[in-house]
């Protein structure tokens, strides 16, 4: 999930994808197309590597800063050294209450209003559903490991275009407008 709120145009073609199977209304391609072309994208992108398993930066620092200051919590499940053992991480009450006056922040309010769209696109999946999503974009799974993951903004750009040119078409025609 943090892949996606760090890189708004892999968000986008999320929300592109999602109108083409009938999983959300036409009204997300507007909000695709201000995650391309508004500015605010752009001043948040922050690039991933990718790993043996996917986009990775490790936790442990920024995480760290919550806990200290008593905003969130970590928990690990399983024993040490096995696969099984897990990070969960909670909000706080203090954290909650944290959150809730950065989304009124005109400029940290962003990031409340990114979160809620990589809730929907994440819909119910769990993570290695949702790194097998990623890996179907060619330009993320084709990333030698250590490198970047680049942007995919032009060619979702041209799935928008398409698709809204599709819906323009298929209301003409006398459809409803919510799906080609």
């Amino acid at each position: 999930m943090d892949f996606w709120l760090r890189n708004p145009d892999y968000l986008a073609d999320e929300l592109v994808s999602m109108v083409e199977a009938g999983a959300a209304d036409s009204s997300h391609l507007a909000t695709a197309r201000s995650l391309l072309d508004d500015p605010e994208p752009d001043l948040r992108w922050y690039p991933m590597p990718r790993w043996f398993f996917g986009a990775y930066e490790p936790l442990d620092d920024a995480f760290s800063l919550l806990e200290t200051y008593g905003l969130a919590a970590l928990r690990r499940t399983g024993q040490p050294g096995k696969k099984s053992q897990r990070n969960q991480f909670f909000l706080t009450e203090a954290g909650a209450v944290a959150v809730a006056e950065l989304a009124k922040d005109p400029t940290l309010g962003w990031y409340a209003e990114q979160v809620k769209l990589v809730a929907l696109v994440a819909g119910d999946d769990g993570g290695q559903a949702l790194k097998d999503r990623q890996y179907q974009q060619a330009t993320y799974a084709g990333t030698e490991l250590g490198v970047d993951i680049a942007p995919i903004a032009p060619r979702v750009r041209e799935r928008l275009d398409a698709l809204n040119a599709a819906i323009s078409v298929s209301t003409v025609d006398g459809g409803e407008g919510n799906r080609p």
